[in-house]
């Protein structure tokens, strides 16, 4: 398979790897950026890539929150110009608000509002802005209370990053703090019962490759990767993480002590849905 520049750019923006290494990884696996990537951290040449940076569209992320439910949207268009625009931010704020009521992508696309469906304000404003826009994803979340939080925010419940978090318990300002937390931290799930199987296995693959690479022995390797998952759950689950505003503490030990559980959580960022 020839390996295009495109390809080892791709590779490269996902796992921080030098142009011979992203090179060398695409010649190793055919071309396969997912098993490149694997590759290469077994390799010790590249941290874990979480996201495909493929979808590079831009557009903003919608929050909205009424009675226990809470719903995000990532609205994409081609330009920040025209994310960034009075009209474009207004299709957003409708799809959010729409979305309460709507948890998949053509469920929300159909959903009338005003006699128009969402599909066909889309429609509208494709002609009217001269920009191709669409509707990339739509999650909701329900708990007894929810906080939000925004980053790099164009006006409020808008921005480049959106974040839910759901939890029971007193209403706290601890939870927006836990949302700004998920924002930075960017966790996987929100403990390890909750992470995906698949993820698990594919993280213990790189660790036994890794180990047995660096000349480990197969009879310590069990042990090896036994830690190693220890640790990546420690890292990458919410409840688990050292609290961003306060590392002596987890997230988990800071809500505990607010009588807090968290339920769940939401975190969409401009680019990062799945083409």
């Amino acid at each position: 398979m020839t390996i295009t520049a495109t390809m080892v750019k791709e590779l490269r923006q996902r796992t921080g790897a030098g142009i011979m290494d992203a090179k060398n990884a695409l010649t190793e696996n055919d071309g396969d950026i997912e098993a490149s990537i694997d590759w290469l951290r077994s390799k010790g040449m590249a941290k874990a890539a979480k996201k495909s940076s493929r979808d590079t569209a831009e557009g903003l992320v919608g929050v909205y929150i009424q009675n226990g439910k809470g719903a995000v949207v990532e609205v994409n268009s081609e330009t920040d110009f025209v994310a960034k625009n009075v009209e474009f931010r207004k299709l957003v704020s409708l799809i959010r608000k729409e979305a309460l009521g709507n948890s998949t992508v053509e469920g929300l696309l159909n959903s009338e509002v005003d006699g128009k469906t969402i599909r066909e304000s889309i429609t509208e404003k494709i002609a009217s802005l001269g920009e191709n826009i669409t509707l990339g994803r739509v999650g909701s979340i329900e708990g007894t209370n929810i906080a939000s939080y925004v980053h790099t925010s164009v006006e409020e419940g808008m921005g480049k990053i959106g974040v839910l978090v759901a939890y029971d318990g007193q209403e706290s300002e601890l939870g927006k703090q836990i949302a700004m937390h998920v924002a930075a931290a960017k966790p996987l799930a929100l403990s390890a019962d909750e992470m995906p199987q698949e993820t698990i296995e594919r993280e213990k693959q790189v660790l036994t490759q890794k180990a047995l690479d660096t000349g480990k022995p197969e009879s310590i390797v069990a042990k090896i990767v036994e830690g190693g998952i220890r640790k990546f759950l420690s890292e990458e689950t919410l409840v688990n993480q050292k609290f961003v505003i306060n590392p002596e503490f987890t997230v988990q030990q800071v809500a505990e002590k607010e009588n807090l559980t968290i339920k769940g959580f939401l975190r969409y960022q401009v680019g990062e849905a799945k083409s």
